[in-house]
């Protein structure tokens, strides 16, 4: 049976322990219920300096900003670049054509293989998991409850394109459904199709389910029997071409780490 719930998106009260380079942390965090920032430690290793630039699936935006604020929180002397979100095959053809960044995080494995297959990274790790869910207006005044309702005359539905993450998803959930939707249009990216559930272009989108979280009031989720079948697995890696390694490494272990995993947790992710 597929029920319609709201959600609100959880203060984010994190405090991670330093990440050090190459290799997961270990240190502990404080109390959830605490605002308390990470407090920077001494490192091991040397100290990270410079720009970190990192390229990430758009369903990342929320998560990898906090991230990055409490990288640099445990680096002062690191600054983190405004980072690059959108589908992670667009960005996987971006780094194909020769963009020059230190990490890529993407939404699935395909697109990351793309990039290992090209030997423009050594490895990637999982991270974090989601699944879809349907956004629609608050309070769903469609009354759709199901993938078949979609399909129904005279609704306006929007997905992502095949070759995106989410799209291909998308796609897998309702073949297994039976459903042959006719989408208004399909999108390059989650968030692109988020936005216009909330301005009312659409009546529904098929969108992650951190998605629906992070959108507050501002959508209504209705969960997918049995989305879990088309889980979305999100590889991180360093590029081999990095222009700040040691800060590459260092960012992917923070991710990685417990103190990371605790931030993805907080915006819905899954466990890889």
């Amino acid at each position: 049976m597929i029920t319609l719930r709201r959600h609100a998106l959880a203060a984010l009260t994190v405090a991670a322990a330093l990440a050090l380079a190459g290799c997961a942390s270990g240190g502990a965090s404080t109390d959830a219920a605490s605002s308390a920032a990470p407090t920077p430690t001494a490192s091991a290793g040397p100290e990270l300096t410079g720009e970190l630039t990192i390229f990430a699936a758009a369903s990342l935006s929320g998560a990898f900003d906090e991230l990055a604020t409490q990288f640099e929180q445990l680096h002062p002397g690191l600054d983190v670049a405004p980072i690059s979100y959108d589908g992670s095959s667009v960005l996987a053809t971006q780094l194909l054509g020769g963009a020059t960044v230190d990490v890529f995080a993407s939404a699935d494995e395909k697109n990351m293989a793309k990039v290992t297959d090209a030997a423009l990274a050594a490895a990637a790790a999982p991270f974090a998991t989601n699944t879809l869910e349907i956004a629609v207006a608050p309070g769903n005044p469609k009354k759709i409850s199901s993938l078949q309702d979609l399909a129904a005359p005279g609704l306006t539905v929007v997905v992502c394109a095949a070759e995106v993450p989410c799209g291909s998803a998308a796609q897998k959930l309702l073949t297994a459904a039976g459903v042959a939707l006719t989408p208004a249009s399909e999108e390059q990216n989650v968030t692109a199709v988020l936005t216009k559930v909330k301005s009312g272009e659409a009546d529904a989108g098929l969108v992650y389910r951190t998605d629906v979280t992070a959108a507050g009031d501002a959508v209504s989720g209705v969960e997918i029997d049995g989305a879990d079948a088309a889980t979305n697995v999100y590889p991180i890696a360093a590029l081999t071409a990095a222009p700040n390694p040691e800060a590459a490494r260092a960012f992917v272990a923070f991710v990685l780490s417990a103190d990371g995993q605790k931030v993805l947790k907080s915006f819905g992710f899954g466990a890889p």
